[in-house]
Formats: structure tokens, C-alpha cells, sequence
């Protein structure tokens, strides 16, 4: 098992910048890609950005495309997301999960969670 932990969360006004981590510990050796999560109240989860570890490979949402980028520290067991020209639709708990065979954009396919961290945008 995959143990996350998220971290990096606040509030920002609109046009600001966050950088999210996300901490793998335990068997990260089975964790292929590491996916970024966002659920605001009321709404589904909802796919942002995801990573392999092995080649860096990554995969966005359309919304966040040339706002985020995704990027890991193999050396650490870490990976990041920074959060550039924030918009108040962007405000959700944002979680990291693990999944041990693909890099995809649902949820269905990570088996490892982190608890989540808040990120809010004022307008």
C-alpha cells in the first residue's frame, strides 16, 4: 500500500499562485503514476493533471492546461502541482492518489488516496 500525503493548500485571490505536494511513502515501488484530484461541495471528483514516475509522462485536464504543471522528484517520492493565474472555479479539496498500472483520468484506476488539502480562490 501507498501511503499520501498532501500538503501546500490556502487561500489565494484570483489571479494568484499555490504549489501543491504530495508525499508517497510506504510501497511506492508498485505505484506507476501519481493523479491530482479535485472535489468541490456538492460536485463529483473530478480529474486535474496526472504523472508517471518512470518517464515523466503527463496528462491534463483542458480547464487547467497552460495554468498548471505537474511535475515529481523521483529522489524524494514526490510530486507537485503548481498552480499558476488561479481562478475562484478552482476552489476545492484537492487530493493525490496512486494507481499501480496506468495514467488515467479516472478515479476508478487509483487505489491509494492522500486526505486532501484545501484550496480556495477568492474572487
Amino acid at each position: 500500500q501507498v501511503q499520501l500525503v498532501e500538503s501546500g493548500g490556502g487561500l489565494v485571490q484570483a489571479g494568484g499562485s499555490l504549489r501543491l505536494s504530495c508525499a508517497a511513502s510506504g510501497r511506492t515501488i508498485s505505484s506507476y503514476a501519481i493523479g491530482w484530484f479535485r472535489q468541490a461541495p456538492g460536485k463529483e471528483r473530478e480529474f486535474v493533471a496526472g504523472i508517471s514516475w518512470s518517464d515523466g509522462r503527463t496528462y491534463y485536464v483542458d480547464s487547467v492546461k497552460g495554468r498548471f504543471t505537474i511535475s515529481r522528484d523521483n529522489a524524494k517520492n514526490t510530486v507537485y502541482l503548481q498552480m499558476n493565474s488561479l481562478r475562484p472555479e478552482d476552489t476545492a479539496v484537492y487530493l493525490c492518489a496512486s494507481s499501480a498500472g496506468t495514467l488515467a483520468g479516472t478515479p476508478r484506476w487509483y487505489d491509494s488516496w492522500g486526505q486532501g488539502t484545501q484550496v480556495t480562490v477568492s474572487s
